[in-house]
């Protein structure tokens, strides 16, 4: 027994790590006090393995029965593996060792609040703000239950309480910006952030949620100095240059953006949506075989990430390849059914193809899963008309319009459809809706069919409103 008290400092984690998985391989029983057994239990925790942190646990309540802290350790392992009813008989006994520790009441309240036990969570978490020292992780706690109701208002009053507390909670920093997003208070997101960023001005995180509030308004070039406020004070935030690439996407800055995401492999390994994005920015730029090597790149990382797929088809399809386009874009469907871009290429590819009958069904679909699309309709209706199907091009295009009032050209397709039927009268009366919504827009006319140029009758509706 002896030998198994002579070891280095207790304090040292490594070496008490190693003693334990030396003790197990032997299948012995060695002591270890407290302090040792806390190191263990943090190290299996560290590395996300809460099973071998559980059997730690196991070790210690045996060898120190009357230490609050191990149950409390033991109930967040239960929790995190979501055995919450033995989660909270591990607070229940660690509540009679030590009835004033603040921190079984804060867990209490956010297990009991996964269960939607809402009313006792909340009691659980008032104790814990009576017992601690410091609360902004219990104004915290209360900020998340109250998001979990889906009461927005009341969640941005505690995390403020919790900022109020400590500056420095990034957790409550990041749920502020996504409750504002929630309730889509972009504006006042923005206030809060600059009146924080006055009193902290070194806070990346505030830097950064400023910079994704401009974001989400379209600002732009304002969210861009945000992120690089954020990559100054933190040069490894590798999120603030992934959203700076976006931002720059946004703004056409395609080589700019191309440049910025390439510097976040520079801090964390190459993502699958990274490199999707790079081949999305080559793909605009027209450097198709740049673009396909980085989508390829993004499917290899995750096979399950459509728009990698999908772009792999836009730059066969540029190219004029459209069976191999058809490919894949079948491929980037098969894992979002119902994305309407997705039916779109596949339509067209299909058109391309002479596939006129599944190309029809293609768009149908399209204008079934987004029927605000007015590009989808007027294609759609174009196939019908091509293949001697006016009635059902003309009912097509009326669809449409029920669907899209406002888009003149719509009304100008009409026209030529019901001038092809013969029905003259008709037209004109749709030519001067068109007309009335966007006159300039006429000439959309004329390149559907260009012999209507000549026509007197339609020309001079058009004058009395381009004159």
């Amino acid at each position: 027994m002896e030998d198994d008290f002579e070891y280095g400092p207790a304090e040292d984690p490594k070496f008490s790590v190693a003693r334990y998985e030396e003790m197990i391989r032997n299948k012995d029983q060695y002591f270890f006090d407290t302090q040792a057994f806390e190191g263990i239990i943090d190290y299996y925790m560290d590395k996300n393995d809460p099973i071998k942190a559980l059997q730690v646990v196991e070790y210690a309540v045996n060898q120190h029965p009357f230490v609050a802290v191990f149950y409390l350790k033991q109930a967040q392992l239960f929790a995190v593996t979501h055995q919450f009813s033995e989660a909270l008989e591990s607070l229940e006994k660690a509540e009679t060792l030590e009835p004033s520790e603040s921190d079984i009441y804060l867990i209490k309240g956010g297990i009991l609040g996964n269960l939607d036990r809402y009313d006792e969570a909340f009691s659980n978490l008032e104790k814990a703000l009576e017992l601690s020292e410091n609360p902004d992780e219990i104004y915290l706690q209360m900020a998340l239950l109250y998001q979990n109701k889906g009461d927005y208002e009341k969640a941005i009053h505690f995390l403020k309480a919790s900022l109020k507390q400590n500056m420095e909670n990034q957790d409550a920093l990041y749920e502020l910006a996504f409750c504002y997003d929630v309730l889509d208070r972009q504006e006042e997101s923005i206030g809060f952030y600059k009146q924080y960023i006055d009193n902290d001005p070194y806070s990346c995180a505030a830097w950064y949620n400023l910079g994704n509030a401009y974001h989400k308004l379209n600002r732009y070039e304002e969210a861009i100095d945000a992120y690089d406020y954020a990559i100054l004070i933190k040069d490894n935030f590798a999120s603030a240059y992934f959203n700076k690439g976006n931002a720059l996407v946004n703004l056409d800055k395609y080589s700019e953006a191309i440049a910025v995401y390439k510097q976040t492999f520079e801090y964390e390994p190459p993502g699958a949506e990274t490199y999707c994005a790079i081949g999305e920015c080559y793909e605009k730029l027209d450097q198709m075989d740049e673009a396909r090597s980085y989508y390829k790149k993004a499917v290899k990382i995750d096979a399950d990430l459509a728009d990698a797929w999908f772009g792999i088809g836009v730059t066969l399809d540029y190219e004029e390849r459209h069976f191999e386009s058809l490919h894949f874009y079948k491929k980037a469907l098969d894992l979002e059914q119902n994305n309407p871009d997705y039916w779109f290429a596949i339509a067209d590819a299909r058109y391309k193809l002479n596939q006129l009958d599944e190309a029809e069904q293609a768009y149908e679909k399209v204008v079934e899963l987004n029927p605000i699309d007015a590009e989808a309709w007027l294609d759609y209706s174009s196939i019908l008309y091509e293949r001697g199907k006016l009635g059902r091009a003309i009912e097509t295009i009326a669809e449409a319009i029920k669907n899209n009032p406002e888009t003149a050209e719509l009304y100008y397709r009409m026209v030529a459809y019901l001038i092809a039927n013969g029905k003259y009268n008709e037209a004109l009366n749709y030519l001067e809706l068109g007309l009335s919504s966007d006159p300039h827009k006429h000439a959309v006319l004329f390149e559907y069919l260009p012999q209507l140029r000549g026509n007197k009758a339609i020309i001079d509706v058009i004058n009395k409103y381009t004159s």
